[in-house]
């Protein structure tokens, strides 16, 4: 198996959205108190119950785009996709059941938007 970066602008586009992927997991898995801070959570909150499912989060995002950029499969950048898309879901449940409006919650929410739609788009063929 070899690693290589594609050159169709679709696929390459999946892959950046797999990196950005896996570099989420990796700050949550070696930052979580950082993590913890910038979700608007404050440390002395976290318990260590909480700061082991951040750096397992963080864990399972990294593995999961380090299977994606190896693999190089469609159907693995469409789990990435799929993750992403429902992740945006939630925050927007959240916008109208939780009242969490905020301009740091849509800038989120614009991230995880692109990020589901680069590798759903190469995965479905519109890009």
């Amino acid at each position: 198996m070899e690693f290589y970066i594609p050159t169709e602008t679709g696929e390459f586009l999946a892959f950046c959205a797999a990196v950005v992927t896996g570099l989420i997991g990796l700050f949550g898995l070696f930052a979580p108190g950082t993590a913890l801070r910038l979700a608007g959570l404050q440390r002395q909150d976290a318990s260590r119950e909480g700061t082991a499912f951040v750096r397992s989060a963080g864990g399972f995002y990294a593995g999961l785009s380090i299977v994606a950029l190896m693999m190089a499969q469609s159907w693995i950048y469409m789990a990435i996709g799929g993750g992403f898309a429902l992740a945006a879901f939630g925050r927007i449940v959240s916008f109208a059941s939780d009242g969490s409006f905020s301009l740091k919650n849509l800038l989120v929410l614009a991230v995880q938007a692109v990020l589901a739609a680069l590798p759903l788009g190469y995965a479905f063929g519109f890009i």
